[in-house]
């Protein structure tokens, strides 16, 4: 099969990035491999205010940069997606979707996690077309439009302040009773004039007219209720991409990886790293932080 990796890195956000950077300065072979996008989902965001050293940056910049730092110091890139790892005593074979399989000595898993959606009806048809995830890569299809924002946490009001500079009105749906974005995000989009918040909404449907999105229904406050639109953001959390590795890295039951800080699991030769791992805070400078633990644990395996 060829070269064996010292580290093989599944996942491209700051997790997998960071690892590399670790592994490659204690000199070791690495290899990282990105089913879609480097950076992860923090590309999606227009500008960063909490990342150490940088007082504001996009999210697609920040990605550049630290994967510009891996391939200066050596490290290997693919782009494909990871389907499946045999480990085999000391070495693990990775078998992707469209690449040669690759072989290393140890595997750190920086999976990451993907949009959740509501698991209504015909929601799978309308994403992509009138649902979306992302303001930067789709808010511009609603300018001079009324779009609906579904969540209230901190993803959902950075794309929604984003949105309000391009729609002509925006309504942010939240089902608790109070929005749990930091208060300077909130502020800001608060002091917009074009958007409209309702509290203790449960989303029921999302209403069609020839095939077309209209509108969502929602219940408030016992009474059902339409709010007519033209698009629907989603921001209501995230879940992890693991099942998988099932095998290699025991799950909660919420899908996550069981591991401490340091990215170990019942394997000696495999570690878990990111926001694909089970704990309270999920943030760039954590998944940093899982990232560079898992490598020095990989790396004093390897001796």
């Amino acid at each position: 099969m060829g070269k064996i990796y010292d580290v093989a890195i599944i996942g491209g956000g700051p997790a997998g990035l960071t690892a590399a950077i670790y592994a490659l300065r204690n000199g070791k072979s690495v290899i990282i491999c990105e089913k879609s996008v480097f950076g992860g989902q923090i590309v999606n965001s227009p500008k960063v205010e909490n990342i150490p050293g940088f007082e504001a940056i996009s999210g697609d910049e920040f990605g550049d940069l630290m994967l510009n730092q891996v391939m200066k110091q050596g490290g290997e890139v693919m782009f494909d997606e990871a389907m499946k790892i045999d480990v085999n005593g000391d070495i693990a074979t990775i078998t992707f979707d469209m690449s040669d399989p690759v072989e290393a000595k140890t595997v750190i898993l920086a999976t990451g996690t993907k949009h959740r959606s509501l698991g209504l009806a015909n929601e799978e048809n309308l994403i992509g077309k009138s649902i979306h995830f992302c303001a930067v890569c789709d808010g511009n299809f609603y300018k001079d439009r009324k779009v609906v924002m579904i969540g209230g946490g901190n993803s959902a009001f950075v794309e929604a302040n984003l949105l309000a500079d391009i729609v002509s009105e925006l309504v942010v749906l939240q089902d608790l009773d109070h929005f749990t974005a930091d208060q300077k995000l909130q502020e800001q989009l608060f002091a917009k004039n074009n958007v409209k918040t309702h509290t203790e909404t449960k989303i029921l449907e999302y209403v069609t007219r020839d095939g077309k999105l209209c509108g969502v229904k929602y219940l408030e406050n016992g009474e059902e209720k339409i709010e007519e639109c033209d698009g629907v953001f989603l921001a209501v959390g995230l879940i992890p991409d693991n099942k998988r590795f099932e095998d290699l890295a025991k799950l909660d039951e919420r899908g996550y990886f069981v591991s401490d800080e340091y990215g170990l699991t019942q394997n000696k030769n495999i570690f878990v790293a990111g926001d694909c791992r089970n704990k309270k805070l999920h943030q760039v400078a954590t998944a940093c932080a899982d990232g560079a633990n898992a490598a020095i644990q990989a790396c004093e395996y390897l001796g």
